[in-house]
């Protein structure tokens, strides 16, 4: 018995030799499978790291031409100053290149100080039936409290409920032209049309010499029918409003558009006044 076990212990040292084999084998898979992961991950988070850096360098830079432009606009001699016709300028900040575009945004309707009239004449002029334009703009005034023969308020939340609607007119300002698509008969599709020639931050008689032909086409239907004063034009009180788009392309082809709104004028505390900064004005 002793001889048998003796030979049978070489086929049991194979066996198990080859049983730890097969262990450190599969140990090594998983450790390459481990390392190959951690790897990808790290190649994974270093790249986001390079997008957030690429696109806080391009939102720098865009911020950088907005700042250029107001410099610009800043200048005593007006004849330098660039012109609000939304042309294009091309500025280098940095490894960005900033294209830079000013509008007047006075030459803009302002849904919270234009009158009904004005507001019916826009809708007009964007393709809306005399009708609908009447009943849109008495609902736009009610909404913003500029109605010249106000309803009750429960008259208005009646009209609102009978729509379908569980709220009413807060008869205030604007604080959002998206607000408008709360206005009982506007569509999302009239809103995209009004919205380009619409503003915040504007006098209460748009400029329609402003460059917006839509805008100069409802002030002159207006003017037809009710002479109006005109709008003073940009620069009689050294104060200008203008709308600046700076629209950056940076490193890793990162691309940011900053949008303000900036009032400019040397009576200004420092000379300027933001009205609105971000990636998106009303």
């Amino acid at each position: 018995m002793s001889r048998l076990r003796r030979a049978a212990r070489p086929g049991s040292l194979r066996r198990s030799s080859g049983f730890a084999l097969l262990i450190v084998l599969w140990t090594l898979v998983l450790i390459a499978f481990l390392v190959l992961h951690l790897t990808a991950n790290g190649r994974t988070e270093i790249r986001i790291a390079d997008n957030l850096v690429d696109n806080a360098v391009t939102s720098a830079a865009a911020d950088g031409g907005i700042t250029a432009a107001i410099f610009n606009l800043s200048s005593p001699q007006p004849d330098q100053r660039w012109p609000l016709d939304g042309s294009v300028h091309v500025l280098s900040i940095g490894h960005c290149q900033v294209a830079v575009r000013l509008m007047n945004e006075a030459a803009r309707i302002n849904p919270n100080l234009a009158s009904p009239a004005l507001i019916e004449a826009l809708l007009t002029v964007v393709g809306s039936d005399p009708e609908t334009a009447r009943r849109l703009a008495a609902a736009v005034a009610d909404w913003v409290g500029s109605s010249e023969t106000p309803q009750p308020q429960a008259a208005l939340l009646a009209d609102y409920r009978a729509a379908g609607l569980d709220y009413g007119p807060p008869g205030s300002p604007l604080e959002s032209l998206d607000e408008l698509s709360r206005v009982i008969g506007m569509t999302p599709q009239l809103l995209a049309l009004l919205r380009p020639h619409l503003t915040l931050y504007g006098p209460a008689v748009p400029d329609p010499g402003g460059g917006d032909p839509v805008v100069a086409a409802a002030v002159a239907r207006l003017s037809q029918a009710n002479p109006i004063a005109p709008a003073a034009a940009p620069g009689d009180d050294n104060t200008l409003t203008v709308r600046i788009i700076a629209a950056a392309r940076g490193p890793g082809n990162a691309r940011i558009t900053r949008i303000a709104v900036v009032r400019v004028g040397a009576t200004l505390p420092g000379g300027y006044v933001a009205l609105a900064w971000g990636n998106r004005v009303d």
